[in-house]
């Protein structure tokens, strides 16, 4: 089917539909050896792309990131919320699943791809695969609290400790936060048994790909190379 010269440059590449579209409309882009700045055009596979002079290779498994705003389900389908799969464009979301999910009022990193054993090596128990959240307190972390949470403490209604995280003190009543786990709602769940409470939770990374700070909420672009073959 054919797409968008921009949205076929932005499933291709790692440039976003907001960056793919300025490429084009700057000559970055050829079709079949000729530079066309109209990012309206209709492309197929059958058509030679070109950006800055590389060939975008035939769509296999997709990875993208998206930077989720807050007031968005993380699932496929919800009948009365927007879903993150809304946010995209219809033919690049079918066939998309989710890589883990966040809570409709957070924000930040979500990862999407249909490749399932890629994404199962991020959200297998067994991975530890680390996710960093930027946290903000109703109340300044006290230093036991900080301690407490860097070693592990027990959930209401659960009996086996979380695993130590990695607390970074941002402000009085800002945190970085860094897990290897993904219990319902975890990071809400840690502060409140310490005596605090989230007022706003950001996710800035999971393992080593970090939310790239070009993409404003609700953009999405596909992943590097680097950025794929880092989930080893």
């Amino acid at each position: 089917m054919p797409d968008r010269l921009d949205q076929f440059v932005s499933q291709r590449s790692a440039l976003s539909r907001r960056e793919a579209k300025r490429a084009v409309g700057a000559g970055r882009v050829t079709v079949d050896g000729v530079p066309c700045r109209d990012a309206a055009r209709k492309v197929s596979e059958a058509d030679r792309v070109c950006l800055d002079d590389q060939p975008l290779a035939a769509a296999g498994p997709r990875y993208l990131m998206l930077h989720k705003p807050a007031g968005v389900v993380s699932a496929t389908r919800d009948s009365d919320h927007p879903t993150v799969l809304d946010l995209l464009p219809p033919d690049l979301a079918r066939g998309l699943h989710l890589v883990g999910r966040l809570d409709r009022d957070t924000t930040g990193l979500l990862l999407l791809t249909d490749d399932g054993q890629w994404s199962h090596r991020i959200t297998s128990p067994r991975r530890d695969c680390p996710k960093t959240y930027r946290v903000d307190l109703a109340e300044p972390l006290t230093d036991d609290a900080a301690r407490q949470l860097a070693e592990g403490l027990v959930l209401n209604g659960e009996d086996r400790p979380t695993r130590p995280a990695i607390v970074t003190q941002l402000a009085p009543d800002r945190i970085e936060l860094t897990i290897a786990e993904g219990r319902y709602h975890q990071v809400k769940r840690m502060l409140g048994a310490v005596g605090n409470r989230v007022t706003a939770l950001h996710r800035l990374r999971v393992g080593a790909i970090a939310l790239d700070p070009a993409l404003a909420p609700g953009d999405f672009r596909a992943l590097s190379q680097d950025e794929i073959t880092s989930v080893a």
